[in-house]
């Protein structure tokens, strides 16, 4: 079987190197793909905004499936676009999609459906969100309706930072903003939680903690994720059953009311507040670099799952997993997330790594036989073990043998649950 996978990141060379141990996959297309794909893929230039250029290439070259990684292209539809051509994707459909593309849509889904989350208001002009804020008690969240790669969310301590932020967000800081969420600030422990669903049912896919903050002790700015580790500390039967009781089904119940039948990942960031899950944000898409830590661990043929899912079968199917701990860790350009220099070579000719040591590539390329940097997040480094401590020491010896003087990472990934 022939596959194609649309994105450049690490969360897509994690689902290469998932799909290459399979005996069903004859060929891998990553479009664009990066360095790391290169190696086990075939990648192809081509704008993952550029649909038809898309669809042309996975007819020309007979691809059975495309599985969309990024949210971008998902939200804008290319898998309503590919499904009119009768190409099997793997990923949810433009309506769908909106979960993650509007904030809005979800904070409505959340109140007809009686779904826990932050109370909330909705602003759609400077003065209005001003006039509001001076009546708030804070911290309060200020999120940018739309997409904006995990960036587009403020936590205000006071007036002023919350106005900067209003500005910033009207401003146009994370592209043609029309609205802007204003959030009651909940006080609790993040989770991410994932489903994979084929549109009729749905099987749990793991949970993870990203971490968001650049710098150690979750300092700093909001970044894209410079790590996370699998299983989440706060997973436990009772929690998980909360989360798809009250938020898991009723979503599901929701868009088939809307008849969009939900099919791909759906990855839920959960605040845990004593006890109780409240949702703060979808994802309709794996994330990254939660993905990271959670495919290595997956026990069952990836091509498997994948394919149950678009032939509408997951019932018929048992996903079996790894028991062990997996930690990933982030390599940044320095500088990043605010502006940084690329394409500075990467020397990874010394590392040896074991069956449980993973390099998964973000944001490099390959220029004359060489790898260079092309991004913020650059490599990610993975390490599963019988205990988190150990996998976090084991991903950090591997830091320390890269040959990359323009990089930072944290070296804190895990903190909560080591210290436990």
């Amino acid at each position: 079987m022939k596959v194609g996978i649309i994105g450049s990141g690490g969360r897509e060379h994690a689902i290469c190197e998932a799909l290459k141990k399979s005996s069903k996959i004859s060929k891998i297309y990553c479009i664009p793909g990066n360095a790391g794909t290169n190696f086990i893929a075939e990648n192809v230039d081509l704008n993952i905004s550029d649909f038809e250029k898309i669809r042309n290439f996975v007819i020309k070259n007979k691809i059975e499936i495309v599985i969309v990684g990024p949210e971008k292209p998902l939200v804008d539809g290319i898998g309503d676009f590919l499904k009119k051509n009768s190409i099997k994707v793997f990923g949810p459909n433009k309506i769908a999609s909106q979960l993650e593309g509007s904030k809005i849509f979800t904070k409505k889904l959340c109140e007809k459906y009686k779904i826990p989350t932050a109370k909330f208001g909705i602003f759609s002009n400077t003065k209005e969100a001003l006039s509001f804020l001076q009546n708030c008690t804070f911290p309060i969240v200020i999120k940018a309706d739309g997409l904006a790669a995990g960036k587009g969310v403020y936590i205000s301590e006071n007036y002023k930072e919350a106005s900067k932020a209003v500005d910033e967000i009207f401003g146009g800081k994370f592209g043609n903003a029309e609205n802007l969420l204003i959030e009651e600030f909940l006080s609790g422990e993040e989770m991410s939680f994932f489903i994979i669903s084929d549109g009729k049912s749905y099987k749990m896919f793991g949970t993870a903690q990203d971490h968001k903050r650049v710098f150690e002790g979750d300092k700093g700015k909001n970044t894209g994720g410079m790590g996370a580790y699998s299983p989440s500390r706060l997973e436990t039967n009772d929690l998980n059953f909360k989360i798809i009781n009250r938020i898991i089904e009723p979503t599901l119940k929701g868009l088939q009311e809307l008849n969009c039948q939900y099919r791909g990942f759906l990855y839920a960031g959960l605040m845990i507040v004593n006890g109780d899950p409240f949702l703060i944000e979808y994802n309709v898409r794996m994330g990254d670099p939660e993905c990271q830590t959670l495919l290595p661990k997956l026990k069952t043929d990836f091509s498997i799952v994948i394919d149950k899912c678009i032939q509408r079968k997951l019932h018929e199917l048992d996903i079996e997993w790894h028991n062990d701990k997996s930690i990933c860790i982030v390599l940044c350009s320095q500088g990043y997330p605010d502006t940084y220099t690329n394409h500075v070579e990467i020397d990874l000719k010394k590392l040896n790594l074991n069956k449980n040591q993973f390099i998964f590539h973000a944001g490099t390329k390959i220029v004359k036989n060489k790898i260079l940097s092309n991004g913020g997040r650059v490599l990610n480094i993975v390490t599963r073990s019988n205990d988190f401590k150990s996998a976090r020491q084991n991903s950090l010896k591997i830091l320390e043998e890269i040959n990359w003087k323009n990089g930072f990472y944290r070296k804190d990934i895990g903190y909560k649950v080591i210290q436990e």
